[in-house]
């Protein structure tokens, strides 16, 4: 009976150890095709999203300047257009 039980505690070690060894495995694996993804998109040139972030704000600004100059040259054209009068 004691020789069994010495079986069956070897044996659960043993899959115990594959078992840690298998996730210890899949744990490198899965680190290794995150990095391997991480240098094919970052050779893709694609942008962080700070540096989106960044230029849309710019974009906003310009857009928002070029409006205000545009209605600036709207009343600046208004106003040349009128016609002057002139007194007698």
């Amino acid at each position: 009976m004691q020789s069994e039980n010495r079986m069956f505690d070897d044996l659960v070690k043993f899959v115990n150890g594959a078992a840690g060894t298998l996730a210890g495995m899949g744990r490198e694996a899965e680190a290794a095709t995150r990095e391997r993804a991480k240098e094919w998109i970052g050779g893709l040139d694609f942008v962080s999203r700070d540096e989106f972030e960044a230029v849309k704000a710019m974009a906003a600004a310009a857009r928002d300047e070029a409006d205000a100059l545009k209605a600036r040259l709207d009343a600046l054209e208004a106003k040349a257009a009128k016609p002057k009068s002139t007194k007698p």
